[in-house]
């Protein structure tokens, strides 16, 4: 994918940034990405998948014992999405998370 964003990066790249430090960089390139619908599409999905996650583990992780666990299994399933995500960002693939997905191209503004 060769189409230059807004922030004069390749869409695949600053795609895969979105996610890089999650819910951060979601917002970051949400607020600064204008031109893009791919980058804007994946920085909303980054923030509705991982910030609600975060919140949740940090929940969690106050409650004893099977709060930890519970946290730990949503880490591990944060993890691997994460990589996902990167992963399908970088190869230019709008892909869309169930629910989230949905939630993520209305945020972004998704063009038909």
């Amino acid at each position: 994918m060769a189409d230059k964003t807004s922030l004069n990066l390749d869409e695949n790249v600053e795609g895969l940034l979105c996610y890089v430090l999650t819910w951060l960089t979601g917002i970051v390139f949400f607020v600064l990405e204008k031109k893009s619908d791919f980058v804007r599409f994946h920085a909303a999905q980054s923030i509705v998948v991982f910030l609600p996650l975060s919140i949740l583990t940090i929940i969690l992780g106050i409650i004893p014992f099977f709060g930890y666990i519970l946290a730990i299994l949503i880490d591990i399933v944060m993890l691997i999405l994460w990589l996902i995500l990167m992963l399908k960002a970088y190869q230019g693939e709008r892909y869309k998370l169930p629910i989230a997905g949905d939630f993520a191209e209305k945020l972004a503004g998704k063009k038909a």
